[in-house]
């Protein structure tokens, strides 16, 4: 039991070298990597715009709720 547990580390770790290799020196999943990383930074700010800008209409119909009701 243990042997194949030792045996199936052994592989495990080949293959993640391997694999890790191939990606690193890919050009092609570097451009990959590339390509989502600037989407996720453009989609993050989009969205920190947009919860600005909501934060603003929520302050603003704040006011004008308040200024109706006085």
């Amino acid at each position: 039991m243990a042997g194949g547990n030792f045996v199936h580390r052994v592989v495990s770790y080949l293959v993640n070298e391997v694999l890790v290799e191939g990606l690193a020196n890919s050009r092609t999943f570097q451009r990959f990597a590339v390509k989502t990383s600037k989407s996720m930074e453009e989609i993050s700010s989009m969205a920190a715009k947009k919860r600005q800008e909501i934060a603003e209409q929520v302050k603003e119909m704040s006011r004008n709720f308040e200024s109706k009701n006085h």
